[in-house]
This record gives structure tokens, sequence and C-alpha cells, in this order.
């Protein structure tokens, strides 16, 4: 293990980021341009932006986040969540 591997996730929380913030705005994100998405595709998609081991514990924060922001609620409620964020670097 490096030392990069180590630093999740303090080097998100350096730069102002939970681990909940981080996965919930990106779920929202998502959820605006990759709609529809079910089941264990919400899961894949999660470990494509999020390969770090560090991460994974926020599956179920990420998925909950992303159905919460999907079609059924209309793209204006969508859009006023939505806030400016800082989004590490996961790669």
């Amino acid at each position: 293990m490096t030392a990069y591997d180590e630093s999740y996730p303090g080097l998100c929380r350096e730069v102002g980021l939970s681990c909940e913030a981080c996965t919930s705005n990106t779920a929202r994100q998502v959820a605006l341009v990759c709609k529809g998405l079910r089941g264990k595709m919400v899961g894949q998609m999660f470990v494509q932006i999020y390969p770090h081991s560090a991460c994974s514990p926020m599956h179920a924060n990420f998925a909950q986040a992303y159905r919460d922001a999907s079609p059924d609620a209309s793209p204006k409620e969508v859009q006023r969540e939505l806030s400016p964020v800082r989004i590490a670097a996961v790669a």
C-alpha cells in the first residue's frame, strides 16, 4: 500500500469534504445525467466513480441519494438541491 492509498479519506477531509457530502452530491449529479439506473447498475456506477476501498462504506449513501434524486422528483427540485461542491479526485 502506498502513501497515496493510505491518504483516503483524510485527503478529502483536508479539502473540506465529508464522505456523506461527496457521495450524495455526486449521486445527485449522476441522477441528472444517467437517468433510470436500477439496483446493480447504481452499485456499478458507484464502484466506477469511487474505486478506492476507503470509499466503499458509502455505497448505501450513494444509492439512496441517487434514488432520492431520480426521475420521480421534478427537475427543478433536483436542480435546487445541487450546490457547488468540491469533488476530490479518486483516481
